[in-house]
């Protein structure tokens, strides 16, 4: 199989981080985690498509990456394209998921390129959730199992 480029997209949800409308402060975020990966930019763009929704571009030469911010929403979408056989996607998608701070983040990650047969195109899918919505999780699961023993 011959893997011509890593497409990474997440969904991150309920991020805690309170400057979701600090466009600038963004774009200076992933600029730096396009520098710390040695990512060179070719251009950057920035636009407000509505009053709660902005969208950045930073062009590669061997790729894209494209955040989805909706601030009312605490909700980022993030798709991370690297046009390289050894690209590591996920490395950048961790800075960039260290910023917001989500709740929950849903990740698929892609190989794209000249593959043998369909099973090797099946995308593999992590979900991860912050230590504390597990926490408050188990807690109602709990209460939920108290509240039937009492019941019966």
């Amino acid at each position: 199989m011959k893997i011509l480029a890593r497409h990474l997209t997440a969904d991150l949800f309920n991020c805690k981080n309170n400057k979701l409308t600090d466009i600038e402060l963004i774009k200076t975020m992933l600029d730096d985690a396009l520098t710390d990966n040695n990512l060179k930019v070719i251009d950057t763009k920035i636009q407000q498509l509505d009053e709660d929704h902005n969208l950045l571009m930073a062009i590669l030469p061997d790729g894209h990456i494209t955040l989805h911010i909706y601030a009312d929403l605490k909700y980022v979408a993030l798709d991370i394209f690297l046009c390289q056989e050894d690209a590591e996607p996920d490395k950048l998608s961790k800075e960039i998921r260290n910023f917001f701070k989500p709740d929950k983040t849903k990740t698929t990650v892609l190989k794209r390129g000249n593959f043998g047969n369909a099973k090797e195109i099946k995308p593999k899918v992590k979900t991860k959730v912050a230590p504390l919505r597990k926490i408050h999780n188990t807690g109602a699961k709990v209460i939920r199992i108290l509240a039937r023993r009492n019941h019966q």
